[in-house]
């Protein structure tokens, strides 16, 4: 078989190369599952910022936010301001195949969209929780009794949301909002559903930023608001076997581990369905309570970053005394 190929009007080159160490995997693999699962994946990519993380021969993985200059003038674009970076970025939009094929072939695995579209940076169109477990063996099932917590906490909220794994050891949890949503509201509502999860079961789940305060607890993570990305529903992971995030029904999460979805054997399980636009509630607008409740609730980036500081000078003080 050769090496190369042309699709869509791009080249495809050095396809039998391996993606990196413990893939299992060459770039062929790659390019054929996300060929195959474009229909389905570019809804969740389409108009939004993206970063990819790209794993070069022979190179460790590096995520990539601003197109390089050798870019085809034919794949979308928009420059953005960067909080992260402070400065202008410019971002790739992946509307359509060829764009996704390209990104293939320059060995991006994974896709990070950003969770507002390009041209309403200020309305993001979810809201969502990063369920991230402690390092222990039952990890992903701890993610997923947190993720119960968050279901339970969003339908006492009056919302729903659609879940995925995150193809590593997390859970995603998506709220859906309604147009008109910022993201000021939009964090605020998920400090809030943070806060309540958390109630629910405080032995099992913690929204304590820090982690030396999380104390083997599920992180219930909402800080994924404003400009933040979160990888894309379908994308593979730079993981050993390449698994991939994928969308589950509520009622099959506790049957599920995130080594059963991987680029070899999702597009099995899929067929020609996508649950993902199946499973996802409609757009929703945020109760009035919820984002109150929320805006008293300190934003955990700005509150480590003091306690940080601290606990930091507190160390000094005893250090010198």
């Amino acid at each position: 078989m050769s090496g190369n190929d042309e699709r869509d009007g791009v080249a495809l080159t050095h396809l039998e190369q391996p993606l990196f160490d413990g893939a299992g995997a060459v770039k062929r693999d790659l390019v054929d599952y996300l060929d195959a699962v474009a229909d389905r994946m570019l809804p969740a990519l389409r108009g939004r910022p993206l970063s990819v993380i790209r794993v070069l021969r022979g190179q460790d993985a590096f995520m990539q936010k601003n197109l390089p200059k050798y870019t085809p003038d034919w794949v979308p674009r928009t420059t953005l301001w960067a909080e992260s970076s402070r400065r202008q970025v410019t971002y790739a939009l992946c509307d359509d195949r060829r764009t996704l094929l390209w990104f293939a072939n320059q060995r991006a695995i994974e896709y990070h969209p950003g969770l507002a579209a390009a041209d309403e940076p200020q309305h993001p169109t979810h809201l969502v929780l990063d369920l991230d477990p402690p390092e222990q063996d039952d990890s992903f099932a701890l993610a997923v009794q947190a993720a119960h917590l968050v279901r339970q906490a969003l339908a006492d909220s009056g919302l729903a949301g659609a879940v995925k794994t995150s193809g590593a050891k997390g859970v995603h949890v998506f709220v859906p909002l309604a147009p008109g949503v910022d993201a000021e509201q939009a964090a605020a509502a998920g400090r809030a559903l943070g806060a309540r999860a958390e109630r629910l079961d405080p032995a099992l789940a913690t929204t304590a930023f820090i982690r030396e305060d999380r104390h083997g607890k599920v992180f219930l993570d909402s800080t994924r608001a404003g400009g933040a990305t979160v990888v894309s529903v379908y994308s593979p992971r730079v993981r050993p076997g390449l698994p991939v995030s994928f969308p589950l029904d509520w009622a099959e999460l506790d049957s599920g581990t995130p080594g059963d979805f991987t680029i070899r054997t999702a597009l099995e399980r899929l067929g020609d369905a996508d649950p993902w636009a199946e499973l996802m509630p409609e757009p929703q607008p945020l109760p009035e309570d919820l984002v109150e409740e929320g805006r008293a609730i300190p934003i955990a980036r700005v509150q480590a970053m003091h306690e940080g500081k601290r606990r930091a000078r507190a160390r000094r003080q005893a250090e010198g005394g």
